[in-house]
């Protein structure tokens, strides 16, 4: 029997296409970095850019196909009405939202049985899982449940398949992503709600849950889990209101900054309570020794590591898109199952799964973008590690993109972890977010234990879900990675991985001694990690990096560039048309959104629709070619209160959305 290809998707926030060859995965994406917008959904599965994108890396057409796996979310199962239009019923199936995060772990694990346990927010509703999922029903107590959905489901998991043995219902909260900021804080029914909850509590965004983690290590432990949540003899979880009633009317961060600090610290020692009594349950209930982790609630580097250092199971998996995005490579593996194939692969630890950009590509990249600078140089490798010491910041571009919200080394950018202001000046300058923000070291993995209190049993963290405390004289070498805490979300390399990158912090580690620099993803707060070498040279032309490596050759900024204002820009979209207030995500451009406007654009992989609030308007009809962006902020701001800093940021979205594009 030939290899089959299977094509899995997700849609959900965080939509993503996963194409297999076999076993094999040939390509997966995020729609959002194709779109440029943020968490963008997949809908329609022949509306998205990610399945163009997949099908073209791979030199085939949809009906090449063998098999196509819609992994649904709450009530959008029948989400697959528009691939059934084009003739595919035939070869068109159906995946539950957290078995769908269950075969996507379990795949890429290279584990022949384990259990499986999934946390995350909310998946499907209750009312449309199959009776097959729902085992062992244990249902969560809360002050408000409008529709039950799965939050946690444990499996068992071997080479003849995965099985529901216990299933909790519960739900987010609806809405709680697109609540205003000022709204107060929500009550919860899961333990990703409960996180959620207060990350919109203290960042008025529910989706800021990163934020929370890091912001953890700053405060007290001053609310104790029981105020959260309580376990019930049966295992059913009691969530609570005490939190939310008691933080209704506190100002979001930065203010109030000590309260907001040990609400983040508060609700991680809760969550990691939850984690503990879960992880131990799963092993009692199934037997097994070895463990796969997903869903939302996997992403917690801090919970992960005590699951790992607690030593309940003895090996375990944690699949490095463990968010929505990863549904969509659980689904394609539900398919090939499906067909009568294996799915058991090797132990997946690297997540270069994007298409892989040529060298002409990149010629041609650097042919169409302004202001950009080729150094001839006979090794860039080694010429990068020579500007790391010297303090530079490089953008570093290799190989195929990560699936997922971390950059490992494909699409990262990297910067000395010696210098005392460079984590200063990535956040103000490179980033543009919080200054409590972490970075994470990226750390030679034969280094490990030199530099940090690595267990034994388990010294490697190649997919950044761990965190391990530096030695104390190791931390005060490179302060740059070192997080309030004395711990670091570190990165473990090996040349089997990542050759390039890995030639590079050899390079690097013989001329300092330091095996350690910073690795942090290749983009601006607010927009998607970069995806092609435009965007590439984009963000290196509109933040403080210095130098940027593009598979091949090492470019910088040309001396001549002096703002992204001074360029002009030209409307890419065909047509746009004025609506209402439209509830699904738009960029994010930090302004009132009311009334918004929808674009026709053209990308390289197809054609999308982009939602842009109306206060953008203006722009998009000044942006003829004929004016700069300076000019242009001076007319908006005789009727809008822009100021450069917004308008900059605004101008930025716009072209990765493939909205505007800009000339000298």
């Amino acid at each position: 029997m030939s290899d089959p290809w299977i094509l899995g998707y997700s849609c959900t926030h965080n939509g993503a296409v996963c194409l297999l060859k076999g076993r094999e995965i040939v390509a997966a994406v995020q729609e959002e970095r194709l779109t440029g917008v943020k968490r963008a959904r997949l809908k329609q599965l022949d509306e998205s850019l990610a399945f163009r994108y997949c099908l073209d890396a791979a030199g085939i057409s949809a009906d090449d196909l063998d098999a196509i796996v819609g992994a649904y979310f709450s009530g959008d199962r029948q989400s697959g009405t528009s691939v059934i239009r084009q003739g595919w019923a035939g070869r068109y199936m159906t995946i539950p939202h957290h078995l769908a995060h269950a075969f996507g772990a379990f795949a890429m694990s290279g584990f022949e049985h384990a259990a499986v346990l999934v946390i995350d927010g909310q998946g499907g509703l209750g009312e449309f899982l199959p009776a097959d999922e729902l085992v062992n029903v244990k249902r969560v107590e809360a002050p408000k449940i409008s529709r039950p959905a799965e939050v946690i489901s444990i499996y068992e998991a071997q080479r003849g398949g995965i099985r529901c043995v216990e299933k909790h219902l519960g739900e987010w909260m609806p809405n709680l992503a697109r609540l205003r900021p000022d709204h107060p804080m929500q009550t919860f029914a899961s333990l990703g709600g409960m996180y959620s909850s207060v990350s919109h509590q203290i960042f008025g965004d529910a989706m800021d849950a990163g934020k929370v983690m890091g912001l953890a290590a700053y405060g007290r432990h001053s609310i104790p889990s029981s105020d959260f949540f309580s376990i019930a003899d049966d295992g059913h979880f009691v969530f609570r209101d005490t939190v939310p009633a008691r933080y209704a009317n506190t100002r979001h961060w930065p203010d109030d900054r000590e309260r907001n600090q040990d609400l983040a610290t508060s609700v991680q020692h809760a969550l990691e309570d939850g984690i503990h009594y879960l992880v131990q349950h799963s092993r009692e209930l199934t037997g097994l020794s070895n463990l796969c982790y997903a869903g939302g609630v996997a992403l917690n580097a801090v919970a992960n590591e005590q699951i790992i250092r607690r030593e309940y199971f003895d090996d375990v998996y944690i699949m490095a898109a463990a968010e929505d995005s990863g549904t969509a490579i659980g689904a394609a593996y539900y398919g090939l199952a499906q067909l009568g194939h294996q799915i058991q692969r090797d132990r997946n630890e690297s997540d270069s799964v994007g298409r892989i950009y040529s060298s002409a590509n990149v010629s041609q990249a650097v042919a169409k973008t302004p202001y950009i600078e080729v150094i001839d140089v006979d090794d860039p490798i080694a010429a990068v590690a020579e500007l790391l010491d010297e303090g530079n910041i490089v953008g570093w571009f290799s190989g195929g993109s990560e699936i997922g919200p971390r950059a490992l080394g494909q699409r990262s950018i990297l910067s000395d972890a010696r210098s005392p202001d460079a984590k200063t000046r990535l956040n103000a300058k490179v980033k543009h977010r919080e200054a409590f923000r972490p970075f994470a070291p990226l750390v030679l993995e034969e280094q490990v234990c030199d530099w940090f209190e690595a267990p034994p049993n388990a010294p490697d963290s190649p997919l950044m879900l761990r965190t391990f405390q530096f030695h104390s004289e190791a931390a005060a070498r490179v302060p740059a990675v070192v997080h309030e805490d004395g711990s670091g979300r570190l990165q473990t390399l090996t040349a089997d991985t990542n050759p390039d990158l890995h030639r590079l912090l050899r390079e690097y580690f013989s001329r300092t001694g330091v095996p350690i620099i910073v690795n942090t993803s290749f983009n601006v707060m607010g927009e998607p990690i970069v995806e092609t070498p435009e965007d590439a040279l984009w963000c290196l032309l509109y933040t403080d990096i210095d130098y940027c490596y593009l598979e091949d050759r090492l470019v910088r900024r040309s001396d001549r560039f002096t703002s992204m204002l001074d360029l002009h820009p030209h409307l890419s979209a065909s047509r746009f048309s004025i609506e209402g207030p439209i509830k699904h995500r738009q960029l994010q451009f930090n302004v009132d959104s009311g009334t918004t406007v929808v674009l026709i654009v053209e990308t390289p992989w197809g054609v999308c629709k982009p939602v842009v609030p109306h206060i953008v308007l203006p722009i998009l009809q000044l942006a003829d070619g004929t004016r700069s962006g300076r000019e242009i902020l001076k007319i908006v701001r005789r009727s809008t209160q822009l100021d450069e800093p917004t308008f900059r940021g605004i101008l930025r979205h716009l072209r990765r959305a493939h909205i505007l594009r800009f000339t000298k």
